[in-house]
C-alpha cells in the first residue's frame, strides 16, 4: 500500500509544482509513511471531519453527471460539465442570502455577460 501512496504523493508533486503547507487525508497508514519519506515538512490533518470538503467538492459533477445520462463517455460528460459548470455559476449567485434588489442587479449583470459571450444583441 505504501508504494501507491509514494507514488500518488510524487505524481501530486509533479502536478503541483511545489510542497504544499498542509495536507488532509483519511486515516489510512500508508499515506502518514508515504508523507514521512517524501515529504516530511509537511503538516499532515487527519482530523474526522477535515477530509468532508474534499468529498464534498466530488459531488455537484456526480449530480450532474447522473441526470445527464445520454452521454456516451464519461470523458464527453466531463468536458461538457466544465463549461457548463462556469455558465451555471454566472447565473446561479446565491439568491436566498441576498436582497431581492441586489438579485434583480446580478441577474441583469449575468445576463449582459452572457450576450456578451454569445455575440446576442
Amino acid at each position: 500500500m505504501r508504494k501507491f501512496a509514494k507514488r500518488f504523493f510524487k505524481k501530486m508533486l509533479e502536478h503541483q509544482g511545489r510542497t504544499p503547507r498542509r495536507m488532509i487525508t483519511d486515516k489510512l497508514r500508508s499515506y502518514g509513511a508515504a508523507r514521512n519519506k517524501i515529504m516530511p515538512s509537511v503538516v499532515h490533518d487527519q482530523d474526522r471531519y477535515a477530509n468532508n470538503r474534499a468529498e464534498a467538492s466530488h459531488q455537484p459533477t456526480r449530480q450532474q453527471e447522473r441526470q445527464m445520462r445520454g452521454f456516451k463517455s464519461a470523458g464527453q460528460a466531463q468536458r461538457f460539465l466544465a463549461v457548463h459548470g462556469q455558465v451555471h455559476n454566472l447565473f446561479r449567485v446565491g439568491r436566498q442570502l441576498m436582497r431581492a434588489h441586489h438579485d434583480r442587479l446580478f441577474r441583469a449583470r449575468s445576463y449582459s455577460i452572457w450576450r456578451q459571450t454569445t455575440c446576442v444583441c
